[in-house]
């Protein structure tokens, strides 16, 4: 699922400060624009749902391999991240799997017409294996509550969709700021019965109603909280600050955690489903996170290039420093 809880006081900071000298875009000039990015996602989104997946990933390779060749953003955080978190690789091993990583963040850009367009059934058909998805569902059933982590790894919109479908489930999300986007992308998660959680408070406190109804809530879980959201904890040996609200619920009696992704498979064949759970019940706040960071480590060893690494997942240092 795009975004998270983090951020909404910063983002509201943002749009009511300004510098010195810039002028206001006028509110007609502003709503154009936003008009013309809803239909242009608009004809992506069904564009890509029409083409097939190997297609698709076709044009996913050489468009990787032309990023991490121009000066772009994800190109260089992609690359500042593997440097620091696979430090035995050598140069042309980082940028090997650089490259690889990239083509799949395209890859699952490409796939989000059949995420967000494709009737449940024809979606949920994309995962075709499945690891401890049965005992992921068993415990949905026994309706005590429980918390799916989807970090960013292989494609978590088709992964968070497919696993909630059929239960009473909230998501945790960070709302665009255009309006006309954030009605898309409700509306697209809740064929299958998927409920969005705004961030906030407000959201918080949808997902404890939903625990508490013996629910299924699902929370990305390696974004970069707001500030007192948060606590450093290890993530490929890097410090990372990471949200504490996962292990917070995860500490509500007879709440069972679960972690999963969904993997590309080779030659455009779908996606294999894995879903283990986790014991974050500690005693100390530090020790659940750090084992929350680890299990998702864990799961991005096994496909390393279809992590998000061009996000700066570590912008936020102990000592202030500039890590990008």
């Amino acid at each position: 699922m795009s975004g998270g809880f983090e951020g909404t006081s910063a983002r509201g900071a943002a749009r009511s400060h300004r510098p010195a000298g810039q002028e206001r875009v006028p509110q007609h000039q502003t709503r154009i624009a936003a008009i013309i990015k809803y239909l242009f996602l608009r004809l992506f989104l069904t564009t890509s749902a029409l083409l097939p997946l190997p297609l698709l990933h076709g044009l996913a390779r050489p468009l990787g391999s032309l990023l991490l060749r121009l000066p772009n953003r994800a190109a260089r955080t992609t690359l500042r991240n593997l440097k620091a978190c696979f430090p035995q690789l050598d140069e042309p091993s980082v940028r090997d799997l650089a490259r690889r990583s990239l083509r799949h963040s395209l890859c699952a850009l490409f796939e989000m017409g059949r995420a967000w367009i494709w009737p449940m059934p024809r979606m949920a058909k994309l995962i075709r294996e499945a690891e401890g998805v049965n005992e992921f569902r068993d415990a949905v059933a026994a309706g005590n509550g429980v918390i799916l982590l989807a970090p960013h790894l292989g494609n978590w919109e088709i992964f968070g969709i497919s696993m909630c479908h059929g239960s009473p489930a909230h998501f945790l999300y960070m709302p665009p700021d255009n309006p006309a986007l954030d009605r898309l992308l409700v509306r697209s998660r809740a064929r299958g019965g998927l409920r969005m959680a705004a961030g906030g408070q407000a959201g918080v406190n949808k997902l404890l109603r939903a625990l508490r109804a013996g629910e299924l809530v699902g929370i990305l879980p390696d974004q970069v909280p707001a500030d007192g959201s948060g606590v450093f904890a290890p993530f490929f040996a890097q410090p990372a600050y990471t949200m504490t609200l996962a292990c917070k619920l995860a500490q509500r009696n007879g709440v069972r955690v679960f972690c999963g992704y969904a993997a590309r498979l080779p030659k455009s064949a779908g996606f294999r489903a894995v879903v283990r759970e986790l014991d974050l019940r500690y005693e100390n706040l530090d020790d659940s996170v750090t084992a929350m960071n680890q299990a998702i480590e864990e799961m991005v060893q096994e496909c390393p290039d279809q992590y998000q690494w061009e996000y700066k997942r570590f912008r936020r240092q102990p000592d202030n420093t500039g890590f990008y």
